[in-house]
């Protein structure tokens, strides 16, 4: 999954039992067993290398706690299902606002206005409804034109010419 071709992605992430977890700044959260996706971008030269870092973590590969996801997938009982891409498109924004309100304010949103960029689903949904409605989130951005194709144009046509697309990949 490495290399160019960035844009942004969704980590559907299963968590097999309630857990407490130190979320770095901030601070010391409950997340409840179940299904939640966290929204990032994979800008800039190493494109969806990050997503590889990510499977690492969860993998209990890499102990580095960078990001506020990386304290999510480092508890054992978490695990990556799959991945929604939007490729050479940035929406992570847009994506993130047309899923459900998270349960950790600011989670992954530091550097944004948005609430939250981690998801969860419903009590009870299980990984398929919950990826659909992911994929459906990110088909709606990339269709919006909410944001712009990674390109140097700031021009709204280049965007509708991209070859942006929306995909599906494995988890772990």
């Amino acid at each position: 999954m490495s290399g160019a071709g960035g844009g942004t992605y969704s980590l559907l992430i299963d968590l097999a039992a309630p857990a407490e977890i130190e979320v770095g700044a901030l601070g010391e959260h409950r997340f409840d067993a179940g299904v939640y996706a966290y929204t990032g971008s994979a800008l800039g030269a190493g494109g969806f290398s990050r997503v590889d870092r990510h499977r690492r973590t969860a993998r209990g590969e890499h102990d580095v706690r960078h990001w506020h996801v990386d304290h999510l997938l480092g508890h054992p009982d978490a695990r990556i299902d799959r991945v929604v891409r939007s490729v050479g498109v940035d929406v992570e924004c847009a994506v993130a606002e047309r899923l459900p309100a998270g349960p950790v304010d600011g989670f992954g949103a530091s550097d944004c206005g948005c609430e939250s960029h981690l998801a969860a689903g419903d009590e009870g949904e299980s990984l398929d409804p919950f990826a659909a409605r992911v994929r459906a989130a990110h088909e709606a951005a990339v269709e919006s034109g909410n944001s712009g194709a990674i390109a140097e144009s700031e021009d709204p046509t280049d965007y509708a010419e991209s070859d942006a697309r929306v995909d599906v990949v494995a988890g772990e």
